[in-house]
């Protein structure tokens, strides 16, 4: 993030990417850095991954315009990852709930965390990325910063619902 973010407050582009390039922006990078992690290897290490190609090879790409829009399509495939992680770990811990009813268990339902807790992070993203916006003083970084912030935590909580144990 520190990356994109100095590039931000550093590079005065004034071409804008074009929409053609855009519709271009392939997240590649970041599959094949996920699919080629070792061990001890961090899967975070990989977000960004896409949208750092598309600014890179963009013409206008490190723009405030050119980084949002990379950052936004990398925050909207980190999106859909956690869209559907959550609807499959939602469907299997309403089924675990329904089983723990039959056998008559008083367990809280693991259901029901799962939705206050995902609650709670969308708040808490939000919030977290509204004060990064507020550290550029309303200068024109603001905006990538922004959706920067918002594609990392977007990409966070997206890996952590696909964690061992989440999701099979």
């Amino acid at each position: 993030m520190l990356k994109i973010l100095a590039f931000a407050a550093g590079i005065a582009t004034t071409t804008a990417a074009s929409a053609d390039d855009l519709a271009r922006f392939t997240p590649r990078a970041t599959e094949t850095c996920l699919a080629a992690m070792v061990e001890d290897q961090n899967p975070t290490s990989c977000i960004g991954a896409s949208a750092n190609v598309c600014m890179e090879t963009t013409e206008g790409g490190w723009s405030t315009y050119g980084m949002s829009q990379c950052l936004d399509q990398e925050l909207q495939y980190w999106d859909a990852r956690l869209n559907t992680s959550y609807k499959t770990v939602r469907a299997k811990r309403k089924a675990t709930d329904a089983e723990m009813a039959e056998l008559g268990s008083a367990a809280p339902s693991q259901g029901d965390a799962l939705k206050n807790m995902q609650r709670a992070w969308i708040s808490y993203r939000d919030a977290t990325c509204d004060y990064e916006r507020s550290q550029w003083g309303g200068g024109t970084g603001g905006g990538p910063a922004t959706v920067s912030c918002l594609m990392y935590m977007t990409a966070e909580q997206a890996l952590y619902l696909e964690a061992d144990g989440l999701v099979d």
